[in-house]
């Protein structure tokens, strides 16, 4: 063992050799965390303790089978087998398994899922004869969920007038009524749900001083991964089980906790030496993973959190290049800029497009980076997700669209005939495609006289397909009118799926990520329309051109694997598209980081506390330590929000990273790009109040949130601004169209353009109306403009 510890540096060493009291030991990014635990485990085995009493506790199954092995290849498979190591759901589950009966449950006890569950609260709300639309199953039980985390019972929850408030500002005052049915329920069928395996063993022990000895006795060493993630519960287990013995080891970083939504707690390992007094703090800090020009600008960002345990994490790796921030005209130039590193990365440095990933901050700004890597024949796939188009609210949007500018499309009107529901149901669906199958006609012409087509309905049903009949035609009328921007916003909107999203969605994080993606798909279509019209290419915009777009865009995708040509080059894999909350534990050779701008990163729900603010650097943080040599940053000034143009100002966290570890490329209005990473006041923007999103979310959760401190409370917004194109004359404004400089536009002539950005003027053709001018722009290649649309100012 010895031998095997010289492979370890020196602080690693020392955080493995300390077993005779509580440890924290703060690993910061790429310092080899996993690797120390391993080392500690086999140390611990190696100084008398047996595997079967040492008690390792991770976050994932993923983690603890690694873990595992790397043991086993150090003191044997027959040694790590034995050993007590997995996630806190299921070591608790095998004790539940073992003392049922002390929580008033049968062994043999079964597990309800997230559907059973929802069943089960559906049927008490409808007992109780409750309005559903307010009593979703989905709410209801996040905040039975949050309660269970707190160790809250329904006999405390019940009788806590600050939780009853928080629940009437959320218009269920009944949840508590509600969460005591549920219990009840729940026992009488001897079932548990996932909460109650943490929920159940915390009172087991804390009722039971015996078991809780018990257990302490048999668990001789307790080791904690990622324990920054913990939440109230997981703590306060953890603490009755080592609090005599003090023999416990937690790793954790506290820059990294990034999961406060899921019920994280930081102070959980910001308070570790408070709750365990005289324990000692290890610090890894050298970072294995990171160039030295990487990990100092990720430090220079994270030092501006007031809440954290101070380090020094450094790497001994080589300088390396300085992080790259593109400041973009638009979110259109901003994926040309990033593909075009991409292309750059893969053709001159030899990087693996497996090597590469693009993070962002939520899954609706995959869109515009999937059609431009298809476009651009770039391989890719959607880590942990579906491509875009494939998303279900998208397929069901895009069904509407395809029959309204196509009625005969079949497949499109069976999935989109009842959805929303309508009371038209599969067997009336089949009952008109035998009628068309016989008549051989189209479904379509079958629900124009649905009793005359022979289809066999009843009156009442064969008038709800007539309405939808009568409901699509109305958009089919508008076709001629409309552009696909119009008309699409219009189906959207008049469909109500939209509101079935709200009412249906399972939990408030799905309902805002699937609303999330059809404002994307509106923005889609607003900028589909301009760019179209601008380059003259479709003065007429329909929605069929938007559908002939989306089908070449889907065709290429093919699930995320590219055409057969790009399948050619799968031994280099494929860019990684992701949320940076999914790139956590992962590494990249090159990371690009998109969306830096205000009211997205951070997020405009962020801006409610210093605390949730801090979360969101923390955020950014992991996002930079992902990049092994290559960290791209990028913001748009411009990017379309639900069909509208939004002027954004980029994120208060660049200007916190030193300018002398950036190469900025690009500049804000009135000011060189070096100016940029020097100036606080560079990052201002414009002088409009600041958009500020009321999220219910987080402004409701009562009880379950850290009361807010008197520096929380301050706005850390000030001297930041954001405005809307249709409130504020923004820099855009600015860029005329041709009707008023046309006369100075040459050959030669250097524009700046509200969409592409700089170009140099290379072809000027046509006379009036007719004017174009082909425009080789910087990032995003040659444009031809047609002039009396295009927006632009000559420079």
């Amino acid at each position: 063992m010895t031998n095997l510890l010289s492979s370890l540096s020196q602080s690693q060493k020392a955080a493995v050799e300390y077993i005779d009291g509580p440890e924290l030991v703060i690993a910061g990014a790429g310092s080899g965390k996993t690797r120390v635990l391993t080392y500690k485990i086999a140390y611990l085995i190696s100084q008398g303790y047996e595997p079967w009493r040492i008690l390792a506790l991770t976050f994932t199954n993923k983690a603890a089978r690694e873990m595992k092995e790397r043991i086993g290849g150090l003191m044997g498979m027959d040694v790590a087998r034995y050993l007590n190591m997995g996630t806190f759901h299921s070591i608790f589950l095998r004790i539940l398994h073992v003392e049922a009966e002390k929580v008033g449950l049968k062994s043999n006890f079964t597990i309800y899922d997230d559907s059973d569950s929802r069943t089960l609260v559906s049927g008490i709300v409808k007992e109780m004869g409750l309005d559903d639309k307010k009593y979703k199953p989905s709410a209801v039980l996040s905040r039975i969920s949050m309660a269970k985390n707190r160790l809250i019972s329904p006999e405390a929850y019940l009788s806590d007038g600050s939780i009853l408030e928080s629940d009437i500002r959320s218009s269920m005052p009944k949840v508590g009524e509600i969460y005591h049915r549920y219990m009840l329920r729940c026992r009488m069928a001897n079932a548990v749900d996932f909460d109650d395996m943490l929920y159940y063993t915390y009172f087991l022990l804390s009722k039971n001083k015996d078991i809780c000895v018990k257990y302490a006795e048999r668990f001789r060493y307790v080791l904690v991964d990622e324990y920054q993630d913990t939440n109230y519960a997981q703590q306060a287990i953890i603490t009755l089980l080592t609090r005599d013995s003090g023999k416990i080891c937690v790793v954790g970083d506290d820059a990294q906790s990034i999961y406060a939504f899921r019920g994280a707690n930081i102070d959980n390992i910001l308070n570790f030496r408070n709750v365990y007094q005289g324990a000692k703090l290890f610090k890894l800090e050298r970072n294995y993973r990171s160039t030295q020009n990487i990990v100092e600008a990720a430090n220079c960002l994270i030092a501006h959190n007031q809440r954290q345990i101070p380090k020094n994490v450094y790497s001994e790796n080589l300088e390396g290049d300085k992080v790259q921030l593109d400041i973009t005209y638009s979110d259109r130039e901003e994926v040309s800029v990033v593909c075009n590193n991409i292309r750059r990365l893969h053709l001159r440095e030899q990087v693996a497009y497996s090597d590469m990933a693009i993070l962002y901050r939520t899954n609706a700004q995959s869109r515009l980076f999937e059609d431009e890597l298809l476009h651009a024949r770039i391989p890719y796939r959607i880590y942990g997700g579906l491509s875009f188009y494939q998303r279900k609210e998208i397929k069901d949007i895009i069904a509407y669209f395809r029959l309204v500018a196509n009625p005969d499309d079949d497949e499109a009107l069976k999935r989109i005939i009842n959805y929303p529901k309508r009371g038209i149901g599969n067997v009336t669906v089949d009952k008109i495609s035998a009628a068309a199958h016989d008549r051989n006609i189209s479904l379509w012409d079958v629900t124009a006289d649905p009793l005359g087509s022979g289809t066999g309905l009843a009156v009442a049903t064969s008038r709800k397909v007539s309405d939808f009949h009568k409901f699509i035609q109305g958009f089919m009328d508008d076709m001629a009118e409309k552009d696909a921007y119009q008309l699409g916003k219009r189906i959207i909107e008049e469909s109500g799926i939209s509101q079935t999203i709200v009412s249906e969605a399972d939990d408030d994080k799905i309902k805002k990520e699937k609303m999330e993606n059809v404002e994307e798909l509106v923005s889609g279509l607003r900028d589909f329309v301009d760019t179209k019209r601008e380059e003259g290419l479709l003065e007429s915009v329909s929605l069929s051109h938007f559908l002939q777009e989306v089908s070449l865009l889907t065709d290429l995708d093919r699930d995320g694997k590219g055409d057969e040509a790009l399948e050619d080059n799968s031994d280099e894999g494929r860019v990684s598209l992701m949320t940076v909350h999914a790139s956590k534990g992962l590494e990249f050779d090159s990371v690009f980081v998109v969306g830096l701008e205000e009211n997205l990163f951070p997020s405009a729900r962020a801006l409610e506390s210093l605390r949730e603010l801090e979360e969101e650097r923390r955020l950014l943080y992991v996002a930079m330590t992902r990049a092994e040599r290559h960290c791209f940053l990028t913001c748009a000034k411009s990017r379309y929000q639900y069909g509208n143009m939004q002027f954004n100002t980029p994120s208060r966290f660049l200007r916190e990273i030193d300018s002398h570890l950036m190469n900025v490329n690009g500049k804000l209005p009135g000011r060189e790009s070096r100016e940029y990473a020097t100036s606080p006041t560079s990052l201002r923007g414009f002088d409009s109040p600041l958009r500020r999103t009321d999220s219910a979310a987080s402004s409701r959760l009562g009880v379950f949130s850290r009361q807010a401190s008197p520096s929380d409370r301050q706005s850390p917004s000030s001297g930041f601004r954001r405005v809307s194109a249709s409130s504020l004359q923004s820099p855009a404004a600015s860029l005329s169209s041709a009707a008023t400089e046309k006369h100075s536009l040459a050959v030669g002539s250097t524009i700046e353009h509200q969409r592409f950005g700089i170009g140099k003027v290379i072809k000027v053709e046509g006379v009036g109306e007719n004017e174009k001018a082909t425009v080789l722009f910087n990032n995003v290649g040659s444009k031809c403009l047609l002039l009396k649309f295009a927006k632009y100012k000559l420079m």
